[in-house]
């Protein structure tokens, strides 16, 4: 099956400073990739190379025909003085008020139909540009840092959440965070980037990686807990699957 957006080779720069070199990314409908690194590491531009906010300097972008793509950005400025609703805002994603009102109740924030933009916590505010990714229904969901501002409890809920729509959807996710420790029940492949890709593969994999170690630290490795899918395997450190015990009592 075709990938829905392959990257190969993406070099970026900024006059003398390297922010991205040779990097390559590959996502498939239903897979889950996250792209971790230490601020700083290229991971926006990236992100903003593959959805066509930014043009690489070489290397190609290749997106499935046909693929609707859904951006949430690491952030939005509201101006506080500008009267706007969660209604009004995303209305200007041209969509219907019911496609709306079952966009919000997706993502969990129904009640927050008609309040000031300037009124929502920062936990809510996610929601609404993730709900604003998901009004265009898309193919290949793109979230940079979708749990900015988010307490620690609400950032495993988010996380979850995105996690529940890719089922629910079937569509790719793309998906930027600065910490393995919080995606890592939540995602299929794990993209460690520092201006270039340092590893990659399942979650588990990476957290023992030498380049990961050196980037966060043996401690911070240690720390993670075993990663496991939200079904009826698990995976050995080398990504092979492992069956369940608890899938053959049941079954």
């Amino acid at each position: 099956m075709k990938a829905l957006v392959e990257a190969k080779s993406i070099s970026v720069s900024v006059g003398s400073r390297c922010l991205l070199q040779k990097v390559d990314l590959t996502l498939s409908a239903g897979e889950i990739v996250t792209v971790i690194g230490p601020n700083g590491a290229g991971k926006t531009t990236l992100v903003k190379v593959i959805v066509g906010l930014r043009k690489a300097d070489t290397g190609t972008v290749s997106v499935k025909q046909g693929t609707r793509i859904g951006y949430m950005p690491q952030r939005l400025h509201i101006d506080q003085n500008l009267p706007i609703t969660v209604k009004r805002f995303l209305q200007l994603a041209g969509q219907s008020e019911r496609a709306i009102e079952l966009t919000l109740a997706e993502v969990g924030i129904s009640h927050l139909l008609l309040s000031p933009m300037q009124a929502v916590s920062g936990g809510e505010m996610q929601r609404i540009l993730l709900a604003r990714a998901l009004l265009r229904n898309p193919h290949l969901l793109v979230l940079d840092e979708p749990v900015q501002g988010v307490d620690i409890a609400g950032q495993s809920e988010l996380y979850e959440l995105i996690s529940s729509i890719r089922d629910r959807r079937q569509c790719g996710v793309l998906m930027v965070s600065h910490d393995l420790h919080l995606v890592m029940a939540q995602t299929d492949t794990v993209v460690c980037l520092n201006h270039h890709v340092c590893c990659h593969g399942h979650p588990e994999q990476v957290s023992h990686d030498p380049a990961f170690i050196e980037l966060f630290g043996r401690q911070h490795s240690q720390s993670l807990a075993i990663y496991q899918h939200d079904h009826d395997h698990d995976h050995t450190i080398n990504g092979d699957i492992v069956r369940d015990s608890r899938s053959k009592l049941n079954g």
